[in-house]
């Protein structure tokens, strides 16, 4: 086993309902170093590993934490042997806690290391491969030391907190400060030069780029957002003009698709028209020639969509079937990864005609917030009817007509862009207060009126609870719910 870390390949993930539960233990106000153990899921994502902080178990003073033989505070092996035996079971990564004083950087002590070397190596047998570590935390730095089963150890390059604001925390602050861009002039004023830095190294991934989801790319390319993944297997096509930026008659091949145009012409019009992700590079890179633009013309049950999703620090649902709500859902709470669903629906009286009800609506979905399934926004009987072909559906009578096309109109699109785009920035820069709202947020225009709803969560949910069948903070140890 090396003597030291080889590199910093480990980063961990962490809502904020656990960070805040771990920080107050850790820190009461006495001066005092205190000791815990997390379970942590595993991901490997773009080379790297990602630690999925599952569940805190705080140690109690002077039960749990006890005064070192060798060192100045312990668990003892009982305590030990008793949270290695959960992980095992579980199926998670052991990660003894500690916390030292002081602001700004941390790090283990020499004795630190010597008790990882003494204890570690039989811990990891007992394990089976899965790897096992320790963090040492200060008010506001982490650092760790992670153990894996090819007898190598790496240090932690960050800990993310996911929240209503994203902390991240180092092991010493970043060195350097960010070059001025005049081009972001105006907003660097509200969020600062770190706040566009962390713009330009952020990654987003946009589900579906129809009229909101090509809002959110302008909007996110303006914004300065480094790299976007941007996924949709749809064309443009004539009927998306009035409600889709930048996308002109050419793009949709309108001349070739007119009505009165012979089949053979129409056909060749829709295998002409612009891809809608193209469409959104476009315009991506107009607002931003230094973006970086990952398109997949596909749905983001594609296994390299689903790569690109899983590298992404925030993801946009603008796709309203339930099968990408409910893989969404998944990655939400299986990854850490935080994200938005945005939607609108308007009803109309199947007599008269008349308009009875709009809305738009943003749900932010967060870790231990409360998930889609909770909520009740994925229909079981909608994804079933989802996941068979449009073939079996006819025969089944599932439908007996032609698809029924929503009303969309680019005013209400640009509500729920904006809303979640406004989400997004205010997270991602920190800006946003720590107590900030999570819940829905829904505009009904026909009343002028703005609606708060407060998400429901089911602690034995099997997606976002806690429940040892649920796929909270599991990484790739369980399977994304994928359809056939």
């Amino acid at each position: 086993m090396d003597a030291q870390p080889i590199d910093d390949n480990f980063s961990l993930r962490m809502s904020q309902a656990l960070y805040l539960d771990l920080h107050a233990h850790l820190f009461p106000g006495d001066g005092d170093e205190h000791g815990a153990v997390i379970e942590a899921g595993l991901a490997t994502i773009n080379n790297r590993q990602v630690l999925l902080a599952r569940r805190l178990w705080k140690a109690r003073d002077g039960v749990d934490w006890l005064p070192g033989t060798r060192g100045y505070r312990r668990l003892p092996a009982s305590y030990v042997t008793e949270r290695i035996r959960g992980c095992r079971t579980e199926k998670v990564v052991y990660l003894a806690v500690h916390n030292h004083g002081g602001r700004g950087s941390v790090g283990f002590s020499g004795v630190d290391f010597n008790t990882h070397e003494r204890g570690f190596p039989a811990l990891l047998d007992v394990m089976g491969g899965i790897p096992v570590g320790a963090l040492v935390f200060a008010e506001d730095a982490v650092a760790g030391d992670i153990w894996t089963a090819d007898g190598h150890r790496h240090a932690l390059k960050d800990a993310i907190v996911v929240g209503p604001t994203r902390q991240r925390l180092t092991p010493v602050p970043a060195e350097g400060k960010a070059a001025a861009d005049a081009r972001f002039d105006r907003q660097v004023r509200l969020f600062g030069q770190r706040g566009q830095a962390i713009l330009s190294h952020t990654r987003v991934a946009i589900i579906g780029v129809g009229g909101v989801g090509i809002l959110l790319a302008e909007f996110l390319g303006r914004l300065g957002v480094g790299k976007i993944v941007v996924i949709d297997p749809d064309y443009v096509d004539p009927t998306n003009l009035p409600r889709m930026v930048d996308a002109t008659a050419w793009d949709a091949m309108s001349w070739l698709l007119a009505p009165e145009r012979p089949e053979w012409m129409r056909n060749l019009g829709k295998w002409l028209a612009t891809p809608k992700v193209r469409l959104a590079r476009r315009i991506i890179r107009k607002a931003n020639g230094h973006a970086r633009v990952l398109p997949f013309r596909t749905d983001m049950e594609d296994p390299a969509a689903l790569q690109a999703i899983k590298q992404s620090d925030y993801m946009f649902l603008a796709a309203d079937s339930h099968r990408a709500r409910l893989l969404f859902n998944a990655l939400v709470h299986q990854y850490l990864i935080p994200g938005v669903q945005v939607g609108s629906r308007i009803r109309s009286s199947q007599e008269t005609g008349t308009v009875e009800h709009v809305h738009t609506v943003t749900r932010w979905v967060l870790p231990e917030t409360g998930c889609l399934v909770c909520n009740a926004q994925i229909n079981p009987a909608r994804l079933q009817e989802e996941s068979i072909s449009a073939t079996m559906r006819r025969q089944q009578k599932y439908t007996v007509e032609p698809d029924v096309v929503s009303p969309s109109v680019i005013t209400l699109n640009a509500t729920t862009a904006a809303q979640a785009a406004n989400d997004f920035l205010f997270y991602i820069t920190g800006l946003a207060q720590p107590d900030a709202f999570t819940g829905y947020v829904r505009s009904h225009p026909l009343s002028r009126r703005l609606e708060m709803v407060s998400p429901r969560k089911d602690g034995q949910c099997q997606e976002c609870g806690l429940v040892s069948e649920s796929r909270f903070a599991r990484g790739d140890s369980v399977a994304l719910p994928l359809v056939d």
